[in-house]
């Protein structure tokens, strides 16, 4: 059971060999019963958790902890590393609102150049999840995936190809209209 006043390699020593849902409620317990934990054994304890719940992909409550971690965190980099790794947590439940909140967070913790980095950090988890979606036979995640895609500003570039990419989703899912209308749209 864990106590005040462990240390790390004691902490690890404790959970070793615990299953990943054993290891969930200790810590989750201790860290709502114990006031006064120092910050880093704090965050060490969030770490751990993000990694078993990413393991078991309970991907939003990762995220969800991500951000507390974030809130945590000192330095404004540390925060957005923790932001991207909630919004990319987000991206994988489909949470879209969520991811939009939590980037918005980012960018504001962010400088002028950071900025465009996070934008191509999200451009890039959403495309892997979309991708993702496809190869796993997932289209209607995937079709919600690349729609949300085509509403964000940062994907002008790819325009044509996410446009593509849904025109052969909503054949496939037998959505004529917008297969109809898309297709007049880019002209194909």
């Amino acid at each position: 059971m864990l106590q005040k006043g462990m240390t790390k390699v004691e902490i690890e020593r404790e959970l070793y060999g615990r299953g990943d849902f054993v290891l969930i409620d200790n810590i989750t317990r201790f860290l709502k019963q114990s006031g006064g934990v120092p910050l880093d054994t704090k965050k060490f304890l969030y770490i751990k958790l993000i990694e078993i719940y990413e393991r078991r992909s309970m991907c939003s409550e990762a995220g969800r902890l991500c951000e507390v971690l974030a809130e945590l965190s000192i330095t404004s980099q540390e925060k957005i590393n923790h932001l991207l790794r909630a919004t990319e947590n987000y991206i994988k439940t489909g949470f879209f609102d969520k991811v939009d909140y939590t980037m918005k967070k980012a960018l504001a913790e962010s400088t002028i150049s950071g900025k465009a980095q996070i934008y191509i950090s999200v451009k890039s988890f959403y495309k892997n999840q979309a991708e993702t979606y496809e190869k796993e036979k997932r289209r209607n995640n995937a079709l919600k995936t690349y729609e949300k895609m085509l509403r964000m500003d940062i994907f002008e570039n790819n325009r044509l190809d996410i446009e593509k990419k849904l025109l052969l989703l909503y054949k496939d899912l037998g959505m004529i209209k917008e297969f109809m209308e898309l297709n007049k749209r880019i002209g194909g």
